[in-house]
C-alpha cells in the first residue's frame, strides 16, 4: 500500500523540517525577547523601532520575506551566510527569513506577558536603585516568560507549518518532497496523508507537552 514511499527520504525531508523549526524558534526567541524590551523600553527611538518592526513584518507575507532573503540578499547582494554551496545557503537564509518573520509574533506574546506582571513591582525594583535592564531581566521577564508559555506554544507550532515555505527557495524539508513525490506518483491522497500524519506528529506533542507545562509554571495571582 505504501510502496510508493520507496526511493524517497521522508525521515530525511523531516528532519530538515525539524532543523529549521529549531533553529528559528531558537533565533525568534532572542530577537522576539529585544523586541518586547524595546517596545517598553524607555527610550523612543527604541519604541518606535520595536513598533514599526513588529506592525509591518506581521503585515507582509512570509513568502514575500523568505523569496526577499534568496533574489534580494542572496542573488543581489551576494550574503551567503558563511555557506559555500547553494544547499547550505537557502538553509541558512531560510532560517534568517522565519525569524526575522516569527519574531514579530514572539514579541507580542512576550509583550503580553510584561503586561500582566504588576506595574507596583517594577516601581519598587526601581526604588531600591534596578536599572531599567535589572527591573526587566529580574523581575519582569520571568513572570512574563511563566505566563505566555501557552501562547508561546501556538507560536511554535505556527512556525512548524510555516517552515513548508522554506520550498519556495529549494530547501528540501517536507513541503519539497510532498510536491516531488505529488508529481512523480499518482497517489495523491495517501501522500497528502502521511505529511498531515507526519506534521501532526511534530506540532500534537509540542502543544500539549508546552500546554501541560504553561499550567505548571503559571503565575498564582
Amino acid at each position: 500500500m505504501f510502496d510508493f514511499l520507496e526511493g524517497y527520504d521522508l525521515l530525511g525531508a523531516f528532519w530538515v523540517t525539524v532543523q529549521l523549526t529549531l533553529l528559528s524558534a531558537a533565533g525568534s526567541l532572542v530577537w522576539g525577547t529585544l523586541l518586547a524590551a524595546m517596545r517598553v523600553g524607555p527610550v523612543p527611538l527604541m519604541r518606535g523601532f520595536g513598533t514599526a518592526y513588529v506592525n509591518v513584518v506581521r503585515n507582509v507575507p512570509l513568502t514575500v520575506i523568505i523569496l526577499f532573503t534568496s533574489l534580494g540578499l542572496n542573488q543581489t547582494l551576494q550574503i551567503t551566510l558563511g555557506a559555500d554551496n547553494f544547499e547550505t545557503i537557502n538553509f541558512r537564509l531560510a532560517v534568517l527569513g522565519l525569524i526575522a518573520y516569527t519574531s514579530a509574533f514572539v514579541c507580542e506574546a512576550i509583550r503580553s506577558g510584561i503586561n500582566t506582571v504588576p506595574v507596583g513591582q517594577a516601581e519598587a525594583a526601581r526604588a531600591i536603585g534596578l536599572s531599567f535592564i535589572q527591573v526587566l531581566t529580574l523581575i519582569v521577564l520571568p513572570q512574563a516568560f511563566r505566563s505566555v508559555v501557552g501562547p508561546l506554544a501556538n507560536v511554535l507550532i505556527a512556525l512548524t507549518k510555516n517552515t513548508t515555505v522554506a520550498a519556495a527557495i529549494g530547501v528540501a524539508e517536507a513541503a519539497l518532497l510532498m510536491k516531488k513525490m505529488i508529481e512523480n506518483e499518482a497517489q495523491l491522497l495517501l501522500i497528502s496523508a502521511v505529511f498531515a500524519f507526519g506534521f501532526l506528529c511534530l506540532t500534537l506533542p509540542t502543544g500539549l507537552i508546552l500546554g501541560w507545562v504553561g499550567k505548571k509554571v503559571a503565575v498564582k495571582r
